[in-house]
């Protein structure tokens, strides 16, 4: 087991330090954009390495659970598209903020099947796929970084909820609604959500009756009433409740 978990919220006062890393694309009278104060608080606490980390698709009743981490590379940093929980922003949004996260950041992802899904159950897999999301980051870091034998001290988790069980060894934070705090878990809800839509649209061609391009494998009506005339897909989640 990594190291204990502990949830907290920064208590640095307002200085200018918190604008090197900035979402510029806030907008009047939007939800508040996600702020950085956690990453600057990891740094200053002497992590060099903070990574964000959120998923996407645990309610679907079909189709994988992706997770994505994400951790910034440079100060000052800042993104001329609108970062927030890619719940609350469009396809459309998500899409152009998704490959500018792509060229400003390092990213990783981990997808975890179905199959997998019924055998660990949803939270068993969901923390599966976030270790393997940051294994997937770390592993596009150069080999020297790795190799430093301080490393491991070196890295800070930034967790969206408020559990995480993984053998990984670095420091981690657990932050609820963190996908509407934090940046980088902003950042990594968008990275999980644009690359699971993207899986659940090509399996729409493979089995176009489920209508699995609107849906994404979510239980609305219509993707009930599917599974009510054609039955279940070889990527539904047989252990969730489909009526």
């Amino acid at each position: 087991m990594g190291r204990s978990q502990k949830s907290s919220s920064p208590t640095q006062g307002k200085s200018k330090s918190k604008r090197r890393i900035r979402n510029s694309a806030t907008g009047v009278g939007r939800i508040p954009a996600p702020g950085v104060e956690f990453e600057l608080q990891a740094r200053a606490e002497g992590f060099r390495l903070v990574i964000g980390i959120d998923e996407a698709g645990r309610g679907p009743l079909a189709g994988p659970v992706v997770a994505a981490a994400v951790a910034f590379s440079d100060e000052p940093f800042s993104f001329s598209e609108r970062i927030a929980d890619s719940k609350q922003i469009s396809a459309a949004q998500r899409e152009r903020a998704f490959h500018e996260i792509l060229k400003k950041a390092r990213v990783g992802v981990g997808v975890i099947s179905e199959a997998v899904v019924d055998s660990l159950n949803i939270l068993n897999a969901t923390h599966h796929a976030m270790t393997v999301a940051v294994e997937d980051l770390l592993g596009r870091l150069p080999g020297k970084v790795r190799a430093d034998k301080n490393f491991s001290g070196s890295v800070q988790l930034l967790i969206d909820g408020n559990s995480f069980r993984s053998e990984l060894p670095f420091a981690r934070r657990l932050i609820v609604k963190g996908d509407q705090r934090c940046l980088s878990i902003a950042c990594a809800s968008i990275v999980a959500k644009v690359v699971r839509d993207g899986i659940l649209k090509t399996y729409d061609r493979i089995y176009p009756q489920w209508g699995f391009g609107r849906h994404k494998g979510y239980p609305t009506a219509a993707h009930k009433k599917a599974i009510a005339q054609f039955g279940l897909t070889p990527i539904h989640r047989r252990t969730f409740n489909h009526v």
